[in-house]
């Protein structure tokens, strides 16, 4: 007797709105089923906006702080990756735009002086070389119905994890998941937080070969050459 064909995995995307669904666009050529179940929610909080205005410039090392910075006007803004940078200039900041992580943003921030400043979330990945103000919280959601029963499914489910904090999230909520899981860390710190959450045993993991939206689908890519290379062997 046969046996059955493997079912098509699915991917399942825990970003925040609107960068889920944006993302969710990004892979549609996939062909793959994809779910978009928001973990968290961008929201502003009161913040020192004086401080911000005063600046002789900021530093962007999220597109969720730029709407909450105040008016760009010209003022100077570095970028931590190209689509912060899109963002803020959409926003009117002259933008120098950054490699795509805060590692490699930091070497270009170390002779700007003093009065810039970082406008950030609540739960903040990486200090910079100026004082900081939080602008926005990304509040936890527990997970939506749709992304729950994907996870009970027996598909293989793909999950791409953009920050640490999220992929916590995203390890939390798959705790009792009985699908295969595949996940696709933005950075070997995100891994890193994914293990320090997942309880059980290992699975199958790619790390994006660049801090962005873009290196997770290379990841995603890497995952399904994997599991189609064995249908080609001997």
């Amino acid at each position: 007797m046969r046996e059955p064909a493997p079912l098509p995995p699915a991917v399942l995307i825990t970003r925040p709105e609107p960068a889920g669904r944006r993302f969710a666009g990004q892979i549609a050529g996939l062909g793959l089923r994809c779910v978009v179940a928001p973990l968290q929610r961008i929201v502003p909080v009161p913040h020192d906006a004086q401080a911000l205005d005063r600046a002789k410039g900021l530093v962007f090392t999220s597109e969720n702080a730029v709407p909450f910075a105040g008016p760009g006007a010209g003022r100077p803004a570095f970028c931590v990756g190209p689509r912060t940078a899109e963002r803020a200039r959409a926003a009117g900041f002259d933008v120098t735009e950054g490699p795509g992580d805060a590692a490699g943003l930091m070497p270009m921030l170390q002779d700007l002086g003093p009065g810039w400043v970082h406008p950030h979330g609540a739960h903040l990945a990486a200090r910079l070389p100026m004082p900081g103000v939080v602008v926005y919280d990304q509040q936890a959601l527990p997970l939506p119905p749709e992304g729950a029963a994907l996870l009970q499914g027996a598909a293989p489910v793909i999950l791409p994890l953009f920050s640490p904090r999220s992929a916590r999230l995203a390890a939390e909520a798959a705790r009792d998941a009985t699908a295969p899981l595949w996940i696709a860390p933005i950075s070997p710190a995100a891994e890193v937080a994914w293990a320090g959450a997942w309880t059980r045993a290992p699975l199958r993991s790619e790390v994006a070969d660049r801090p962005d939206a873009e290196g997770i689908v290379h990841a995603i890519h890497r995952l399904l050459d994997a599991e189609r290379a064995p249908l080609g062997a001997g």
